[in-house]
């Protein structure tokens, strides 16, 4: 039978499976709703191809398909991996976690370390986490005793490193005395020396 029964006990017809036309259609409305690279459009339709199968007899061609949208400038992943670069750095987020992100989108290797961010751009992250998060020079006073303060001080740090921040640059941030030193600190690796 073709159609399922959902929870409230109504039926649901079962999605028609796919051929080569309707297998295009959903790539075309897939980039056209998202930004993606190759490799996400390809998770996405293998996803759609085991969930409604193929009605011809072959193997759908999915590499001629992501070449097609490649070529036409559907599909751009040094584009795309610019921008999720670019908005991972802006929300605060460290080189390491920008590599997952791009490695998790199917980015090639070689893009991926063109695309690693710089020592000014990955201390400029660190400085926008420790503003949002208010670590460093951005946190209220400390209250309570030493131990407290000790493990508040390693929860902070903890928080940058999961957020992609090498260790050297969290310890930076986290310790910094005021605002300006850790501007100067930025500054530093954008003119090239530290």
């Amino acid at each position: 039978m073709d159609d399922e029964r959902t929870t409230s006990g109504r039926a649901r017809r079962r999605a028609k499976p796919l051929d080569r036309i309707r297998m295009e259609e959903l790539a075309v409305s897939y980039v056209a709703r998202f930004s993606t690279s190759a490799g996400k459009l390809r998770t996405y339709l293998q996803r759609k191809l085991r969930e409604r199968g193929f009605t011809e007899g072959e193997e759908p061609d999915l590499d001629g398909l992501l070449h097609k949208f490649v070529a036409r400038g559907y599909v751009d992943d040094e584009a795309y991996g610019r921008a999720k670069a670019g908005d991972l750095a802006a929300r605060g987020y460290g080189a390491r976690r920008v590599e997952q992100a791009l490695r998790a989108a199917g980015i090639e290797d070689d893009l991926r370390q063109a695309l690693e961010p710089g020592e000014d751009q990955r201390r400029r992250a660190a400085l926008v986490l420790a503003r949002k998060r208010r670590f460093g020079p951005y946190a209220r006073p400390a209250e309570g005793d030493a131990e407290a303060q000790r493990k508040l001080h390693e929860k902070r740090l903890a928080a940058m490193v999961r957020a992609g921040h090498d260790f050297e640059i969290a310890r930076r941030v986290i310790e910094a005395r005021d605002v300006e030193e850790l501007e100067e600190w930025v500054a530093e690796a954008a003119e090239g020396y530290e």
